[in-house]
């Protein structure tokens, strides 16, 4: 399929996100990545993102720097423990700390401007309400409403060069789904990351909520994760 159009596509060198880019280059678009340095303490994802984006061909790659830290209020950002060994049942309860405060918000909020300038009236966001650990920001209401604000408070929205479309291929999958989907795709996972509180030398946990869900989706895909666990 000949590329027309671009789309941006957060990309966070996680597993989500690049499906996400997969699905949007399989789609026809051309994508240009946007990767954000928040302050969070999985700083490894910075590295999978440049080497997602080198392996899949995309030639404009965007770090945005944000320091969330200045805010703190979660474990991403903050001198907060990361929970470990817990099982999907805990998920399904309460926001875990791992929840960064409006985070898919602002990034979307980024993605937005940067998706003006590039001409773009497409954004990809690899939000997933089925297996995922509770955030309030992965919901299909927010991304509609989201979405709605978009075209009221953007130039192009207003004036007509494109309704802005906030695309979410992931959001009614499993990891599972997922993991199958990308692999179909030609997806190598070796490149990627996943975990919130990786050892020094960029060795998963394993026990964080982000590997249990990664961990868990490989294995009803019946494949095996290529990364390296400690």
């Amino acid at each position: 399929m000949t590329k027309t159009k671009k789309a941006v596509v957060l990309l966070s060198g996680g597993l989500d996100s690049t499906t996400c880019v997969a699905i949007a280059q399989q789609q026809g678009y051309d994508v240009v990545a946007l990767s954000f340095d928040y302050g969070q303490r999985h700083t490894q994802e910075l590295a999978a993102a440049a080497r997602v984006a080198q392996s899949m061909g995309i030639t404009n790659h965007v770090t945005a720097n944000i320091d969330l830290r200045v805010f703190g209020g979660s474990a991403l950002t903050d001198d907060i423990a990361v929970p470990k060994g817990r099982n999907s049942a805990d998920m399904s309860h309460d926001i875990p700390v791992t929840y960064v405060p409006a985070r898919n918000t602002i990034f979307l909020s980024f993605a937005l401007a940067f998706a003006e300038t590039q001409g773009s009236s497409d954004i990809f966001i690899g939000v997933n309400a089925l297996d995922f650990s509770g955030y309030p920001d992965c919901r299909p209401e927010y991304i509609d409403a989201y979405e709605k604000m978009a075209n009221l408070a953007t130039k192009s929205g207003v004036e007509g060069a494109g309704s802005i479309k906030i695309h979410t291929p992931l959001i009614d999958m499993t990891k599972a789904d997922i993991v199958r989907r990308g692999l179909s795709l030609g997806v190598d996972y070796g490149l990627t990351t996943s975990c919130y509180d990786p050892a020094a030398n960029g060795a998963s946990c394993g026990q964080c909520d982000a590997c249990h869900l990664r961990l868990k989706g490989f294995r009803e895909a019946g494949e095996v994760d290529p990364v390296a666990y400690k």
